[in-house]
């Protein structure tokens, strides 16, 4: 069953069930006032009766013919008079007597004071009523037929408006359960829409400040995340395709030239060399395409603590420098000495990765192969300088140095994938920082990293 039927039936059922419980009050109550009132008027009746025949010593028969002539009547009531010893003193009519009166009545009658029950659809009342000191039993039954007829008019009027009512109220169930539901149905036509190839499509969040809103929202939110795996995926890809071509297509060169003819042992093992030397260069590349994969995550996705950045770029010049011994590390720590200022909210990992490379280009590209590292703060953040006297990056290419895959006039002095700058931004985007670049083709190159204080 879907969704709007389901509301529309809970709507109904409800809705009814208020509306019956409502019409089952009034009718109550309108049974239980008549039922009351009629009681008031037969005790009135019996007492007006037993007035006329003690008081005005009006004579039995002149109240019999009353009684017989106007029974027909509304309200008109048989009355009974009993004396203290239970015997009869006035009836309205022996020969009808539709009450029987028994000793068990007397006696509730007596305990009580009073008694009520209903025979045949007939209210009877009975009570002690004293006069001049004597008591009295009198027992007065009558039939209420105009009570009754009112009480069916109210019975069947609210049956009509039940029926009618059941019939609106289902109708307005579909209405509203359809005008609830719309939303959903227009995010399930919208969500069918999207697949792998359009994820930068989105589910409207409308205007109302409600869950679905909050639905769609937290949707969109999870299609953002989706679409930056599947671009992450893609660029992985491209990027493995693209750069172990070049050296798979010279190991196999070097493979079968060795294998063209018989070659001596110096041949073989140069050809053995290269091999290794592209194997070496092939596990590089995909040690830093893996960590360019991990930088393309969602921030959410990453966990952050607060870290110092002086231990990270100490770990991180320590390893590099255990790869490259000819490389020199020049760290400068003499104006943080307070911890809070050189604390940040980070990952270490990836933040030694960011590291890592600017001090290897530094060294890279320059003659002395040496980098030197400064930390100050500034305007509330982390500065870390890397400075370099090496080759520079001319002006017209500092806007393209950190596109994957560019390299520039230097690629002739060292090798390079042209992913390290690229991997560089990515990370210090994701921890909301920023990272400027000065250069001059004579003094070398200056990179300036902002981290967010912790």
């Amino acid at each position: 069953m879907s969704i709007q039927k389901r509301i529309t039936l809970w709507f109904t059922l409800l809705t009814n069930s208020v509306l019956v419980l409502f019409m089952g009050f009034v009718y109550l109550s309108a049974y239980k006032n008549r039922l009351n009132e009629f009681y008031t008027i037969l005790e009135k009746e019996a007492i007006t009766k037993i007035n006329l025949l003690l008081e005005t010593e009006l004579d039995a028969i002149t109240l019999q013919t009353i009684y017989r002539e106007n029974r027909e009547i509304l309200y008109e009531v048989e009355v009974a008079i009993y004396d203290g010893e239970e015997q009869l003193v006035y009836h309205d009519a022996v020969e009808i007597d539709f009450v029987k009166e028994t000793p068990e009545m007397f006696k509730e009658i007596r305990e009580n004071k009073s008694m009520q029950f209903i025979q045949e659809g007939w209210q009877v009342l009975g009570f002690v009523y004293e006069y001049r000191g004597k008591p009295f039993f009198v027992t007065a039954a009558a039939y209420d037929a105009y009570g009754y007829s009112k009480l069916e008019n109210i019975r069947d009027t609210i049956i009509i408006v039940l029926f009618i009512g059941v019939l609106f109220i289902v109708f307005l169930g579909r209405y509203f359960a359809k005008k609830i539901i719309r939303p959903v149905t227009e995010m399930i036509m919208e969500a069918e829409m999207i697949s792998a190839s359009n994820l930068h499509l989105r589910l409207g969040e409308g205007e109302e400040q409600d869950e679905l809103k909050q639905l769609a929202h937290t949707i969109n939110r999870l299609l953002e995340r989706l679409e930056k795996s599947f671009e992450s995926q893609k660029q992985f890809v491209s990027y493995v395709s693209h750069e172990l071509r070049t050296p798979l297509t010279a190991i196999i060169t070097e493979l079968e030239w060795a294998l063209q003819r018989e070659r001596n042992l110096e041949e073989y093992q140069e050809t053995l060399e290269n091999v290794l030397a592209d194997g070496h260069g092939m596990a590089k590349l995909l040690s830093t395409l893996l960590d360019f994969a991990k930088a393309n995550y969602d921030r959410s996705e990453v966990n952050f603590k607060p870290i110092r950045v002086d231990e990270v770029l100490l770990d991180a010049s320590t390893e590099l420098q255990k790869s490259n011994p000819e490389y020199k590390v020049e760290l400068d720590f003499a104006e943080n000495s307070e911890e809070e200022e050189v604390t940040v909210e980070g990952n270490a990992y990836l933040l030694s990765i960011a590291f890592s490379n600017l001090m290897s280009n530094a060294c890279k590209f320059s003659k002395n192969h040496k980098c030197t590292i400064s930390i100050s703060l500034e305007n509330n953040q982390a500065k870390v300088l890397f400075r370099d006297n090496g080759i520079g990056i001319p002006k017209q290419e500092l806007n393209k140095i950190f596109t994957p895959f560019y390299r520039g006039q230097n690629k002739n002095f060292a090798k390079g994938s042209g992913i390290g700058l690229t991997l560089v931004k990515k990370i210090v985007d994701m921890h909301l920082g920023e990272i400027k670049v000065t250069s001059d083709v004579i003094k070398g190159s200056i990179f300036e990293v902002f981290l967010p204080k912790s």
